[in-house]
């Protein structure tokens, strides 16, 4: 079975590629990485994470975190400059 890459690569790869106020809004995880999330909640709510699991969703919604806010202020920026 191949490792699955931690979901919240794909924010900081989108982070580190830099991007517009349109771009930070539009984002959304891929569904794979979508759907490695939703694992990881189920599994944590049904038989627990192992600590290697629990660091993967733990970054994740830190990261989503940042990125909602992140959103907010570009819209903010998007609706300054219309």
């Amino acid at each position: 079975m191949a490792t699955a890459s931690p979901a919240y690569l794909e924010i900081i790869e989108f982070i580190a590629a830099g991007t517009t106020s349109e771009g930070v809004v539009a984002f959304h995880p891929s569904p794979e990485a979508q759907n490695r999330v939703i694992e990881l909640i189920e599994r944590e709510r049904e038989s627990g994470l192992s600590a290697h699991e629990k660091a993967e969703l733990d970054h994740f919604i830190e990261l989503e975190h940042i990125l909602r806010m992140a959103k907010a202020k570009a819209r903010q920026i998007l609706a300054r400059g219309q």
